[in-house]
């Protein structure tokens, strides 16, 4: 079974104080796991930010996604041709501003050839699953 995993997953899996760390840690450590390069950015973005009530210095952020989250995950990446297509398409998914940063998640999940897409926000991505997509679910 293929599944992509999208930051929020990430974060809670490297947050043991997250009420969603056990099961997010426990997916990450799974066979099969696909992200992309720019959940990297949004994980690091999340933990150095302070948003979610904690703040981790970013040498310590880099640490942590590159011993807990690079080595369990395989890659996928949009070339600009692809981001292009599905940025053409986004009016037709209902997609507009910050929501394209999911939509992409569900893109490369496609191109992943994803089973699942887990997310700990189903609402930000539910509304974008069409006929054929990964299932969206939540660890």
């Amino acid at each position: 079974m293929s599944q992509y995993l999208d930051s929020s997953v990430l974060v809670a899996s490297l947050s043991p104080d997250d009420p969603d760390h056990a099961a997010c840690d426990a997916l990450l450590n799974q066979a099969g796991n696909w992200t992309s390069p720019h959940a990297l950015n949004e994980t690091f973005a999340t933990l150095t930010g302070g948003r979610l009530g904690l703040r981790v210095d970013a040498d310590v952020a880099a640490k942590m996604i590159r011993e807990s989250i690079v080595p369990c995950v395989n890659f996928v990446e949009l070339g600009v041709d692809e981001m292009i297509e599905a940025q053409g398409c986004a009016r037709k998914q209902g997609v507009r501003g910050g929501g394209v940063y999911d939509y992409m998640h569900l893109v490369a999940a496609r191109k992943a050839k994803a089973d699942t897409l887990y997310t700990i926000n189903l609402s930000d991505f539910q509304h974008l699953h069409r006929e054929g997509d990964p299932e969206i679910r939540r660890p």
